[in-house]
């Protein structure tokens, strides 16, 4: 599988882990990144709608087939309403491990046992294609602050550089000519998706994930 066919919420889980490090996020912890891309990927396929700033499943029978984006949806459905913003955070690790996971049985990454100073066990999660994943970095880059103009970048490239923008994912701007701002991010979230309120939708995210940044840092600074 090349990066072209993964879902929302593995490409951003991939952007937010580098070779030698585990996350690069200046901001933003990486599960809430990931669980962002999920709550995208729903609204891209039209299963989850903006109800007045709820969250909110279109029915309560819809399955993706993938196990990340069901497992969100089941747990949407459970639960009670929340904002885009709440659930971006919300028992967002849930989603990321699952991605993980995921990640681990499709090869991209491995998972590593070792032991903590030489006695208790831990597993460390490592890039199994580093190549592929530096091309996902290069054209998410690309896509958010290169030459291309924004209605020609296809819309989950644009999904993907929106929020990784809007989470401020270290790396993505070095070399490029045009920074990354407020407005490109925009731009890029208006085209995020074709199904009905999907642009509106990413731009709730953006704003979210934005939210989220900056309180981490205001938080940070304190």
């Amino acid at each position: 599988m090349r990066h072209g066919s993964l879902p929302l919420p593995s490409r951003l889980y991939l952007l937010a882990r580098d070779a030698g490090r585990p996350a690069v996020t200046d901001a933003v912890p990486p599960q809430r990144l990931v669980r962002a891309g999920a709550l995208a990927e729903l609204a891209r396929r039209g299963l989850l709608v903006d109800d007045d700033g709820t969250v909110t499943p279109l029915d309560l029978d819809s399955r993706t087939g993938d196990a990340v984006l069901d497992g969100l949806l089941d747990l949407v459905r459970e639960s009670l309403p929340h904002g885009w913003r709440t659930w971006v955070r919300l028992r967002a690790r849930i989603t990321a491990d699952a991605v993980r996971e995921q990640l681990v049985a499709e090869g991209w990454m491995r998972a590593e046992k070792r032991r903590v100073l030489g006695v208790f066990p831990s597993v460390d999660h490592v890039l199994a294609r580093p190549a592929l994943v530096r091309a996902l970095r290069e054209e998410t880059r690309g896509a958010l602050c290169g030459p291309v103009p924004v209605a020609e970048v296809p819309t989950r490239d644009a999904a993907v550089a929106a929020l990784a923008g809007a989470a401020r994912l270290r790396g993505l701007t070095t070399g490029c000519e045009r920074p990354r701002d407020a407005e490109r991010i925009e731009a890029l979230a208006g085209r995020g998706g074709t199904a009905p309120g999907a642009g509106r939708i990413m731009r709730a995210l953006c704003a979210a994930v934005t939210a989220h940044a900056t309180g981490t840092v205001a938080a940070a600074a304190g």
